[in-house]
């Protein structure tokens, strides 16, 4: 493609030598709290987004004053697995450089709000001392590499997580940048590193890889742009159906744009050359294919489209020099966290903490903070993180559970969890107002008032107990998996969602949009009538997705 037909950000990676563009002197410049317009796409690829509260922006221009920017800072943690030392660090820095709230991201990291721009290379230097980065964590590059986070799932659980590393590090751009520009490490040469898989122009766009052990599909696998589903027979790990194509953001009102879920491409066996070979190929031929020119079709969801699910498997079967097998079969029952105490195989337990939209901190009802600081400072458990936005303290020997137990009582963090409703467990929210630039309306500030209402309907019509799959995002981008569940609300404007129904319990359909535009009112209107029409007419056993879907979708 000619340069003429890149995009801006195109030409901007490409300009930016190895990703360091004029950052250095962006943060030098101490007369504004941003950085210059292109450092702002740069920022992104050393895994931090440029934002202002947006809830001050009326305020701050009536007074003729810059508007209040601060940064997101997101964690690369692959498969979601901290140390308790960890935990510690990221709750020492929330307190001294970011709004103090731990935010557990559907793509099973962390992320920190409202980092003012000099506090971002000392926070970078505390993550760095505690064996974190935040490399190649937003930008056009592989994100956060997602897996199955609770280890009682499966006796290979162990082996299965361990391709989330290695895929991570095989994807992780080549350029010392992040080191130089956040630690102070010299440059060692003028010339910009070689990078094999990303070159000097990247991804089109952002790409995720997740991994799945049935029967759970707790990482919503289908939603990735590269899929791994683990095939184990007779408790042994014999391979991967490998699948592309995945991707749930859209934009309003252009029908060019829409949600995808993968398609499977093949299954390729427990070697684990020729699996970092498969996906490392998959990421080449998107490199190679994806449109450049217009980043709202740039998504590998369309280039797997444009070229043919037959004809990009044929693609990356020639660049691998082996062609993959057919898939294997594979059943998926459930993709909820297990909540409460669980003992994996080898005789350890995991409890998996409930965190509402994933939001840590201390307010009136629980002190959840403070409590899983302390439990993190007897060192007896791990912190994993799911993309359900809760965190499972992991690990924990037999000899050790009863002190965690006497913390989690300590805290009503046993009680909080155990009390939350199905469908508030099940729920997620992305981000959202006040500090993401593209969102239309509230999500994580809104839901739980939301959900509120909700639960009388739902103990209305007898249907407090079912595990519905209700998800909301602040606009059409797809952050908190809104149209791959049951019941997706979608913001348009302040206050006004569209209501989607018909996904399924699994993640193996997504939801299509019932109506429109729609208030708190309505909303619940709404519901409360197809709640009626579902208990009325439900088949035995037939849940509110596949109802629905049947009812008023097919």
């Amino acid at each position: 493609m000619s340069e003429q037909n890149l995009s801006a950000v195109e030409k901007i990676k490409i300009a930016s030598d190895g990703l360091r563009g004029t950052l250095k002197e962006s943060l030098s410049d101490d007369y504004t709290g941003a950085v210059r317009e292109d450092d702002t796409n740069i920022t992104k690829f050393h895994g931090m987004y440029q934002q202002d509260d947006r809830d001050r922006r009326e305020e701050r221009s009536m007074k003729k004053l810059e508007w209040l920017y601060s940064f997101m800072v997101r964690l690369r943690i692959p498969g979601g697995l901290l140390k308790p030392e960890q935990w510690i660090a990221i709750n020492d820095v929330a307190g001294k450089h970011s709004t103090g709230v731990i935010k557990i991201t559907t793509r099973q990291t962390i992320q920190l709000h409202g980092i003012l721009k000099s506090h971002i290379k000392p926070t970078m230097k505390a993550f760095n001392l505690a064996g974190l980065d935040s490399i190649a964590t937003c930008g056009d590059v592989n994100r956060n590499v997602c897996c199955t986070a609770n280890p009682s799932e499966s006796p290979v659980y162990d082996e299965v997580f361990q391709y989330a590393a290695k895929i991570s590090e095989m994807a992780k751009p080549k350029t010392r940048a992040w080191y130089e520009i956040w630690l102070d490490e010299e440059r060692l040469t003028e010339k910009t590193e070689e990078d094999p898989l990303y070159k000097d122009k990247y991804l089109p766009r952002k790409l995720k890889v997740g991994i799945a052990i049935p029967p759970n599909n707790d990482v919503d696998v289908f939603i990735n742009d590269v899929v791994l589903i683990a095939i184990i027979e007779n408790d042994k790990l014999v391979g991967f159906n490998v699948g592309a194509g995945g991707g749930l953001g859209t934009t309003h009102g252009n029908p060019n744009t829409y949600a995808r879920l993968a398609s499977i491409l093949g299954f390729v066996e427990n070697d684990e050359e020729k699996i970092l070979k498969v996906v490392y190929e998959i990421i080449t031929v998107q490199r190679d294919f994806g449109n450049r020119s217009d980043r709202k079709q740039a998504r590998l969801k369309y280039t797997i489209d444009k070229l043919g699910v037959d004809r990009y498997r044929e693609e990356v079967e020639k660049r691998c020099g082996f062609k993959l097998e057919p898939a294997r079969p594979y059943q998926f029952t459930m993709r909820q966290d297990r909540y409460g105490w669980v003992q994996d195989y080898k005789g350890k337990w995991h409890y998996t903490v409930f965190v509402e939209n994933g939001r840590v901190l201390d307010d009136e009802k629980i002190k959840l903070k403070e409590g899983l600081y302390e439990i993190a400072e007897l060192g007896k458990c791990n912190f994993h993180f799911t993309t359900n936005q809760n965190v499972i303290l992991s690990d924990i020997a037999p000899k050790d559970k009863a002190a965690i137990e006497k913390l989690l009582k300590k805290y009503k963090i046993i009680e909080h969890t155990e009390n939350a409703s199905a469908i508030r467990k099940n729920a997620i929210a992305c981000v959202a107002l006040n500090t993401c630039g593209l969102a239309l309306a509230e999500a994580q500030r809104y839901l739980p008032t939301l959900l509120s209402k909700i639960e009388p309907l739902l103990e209305k019509h007898n249907m407090k107990s079912e595990d519905i799959i209700l998800r909301m995002t602040g606009c059409p981008n797809g952050c908190g998996r809104s149209p791959n569940a049951e019941i997706g609300f979608v913001g348009t404007a302040y206050g006004k969602y569209n209501l989607h129904i018909g996904g399924d319990r699994e993640g193996l359909r997504l939801n299509t949009k019932f109506k429109e535009n729609l208030d708190e009112a309505q909303i619940l209107e709404t519901l409360d009538e197809l709640f009626a029409v579902y208990q009325k007419e439900k088949k035995e056993n037939e849940n509110f997705g596949d109802f629905s879907y049947r009812k008023w979708i097919l």
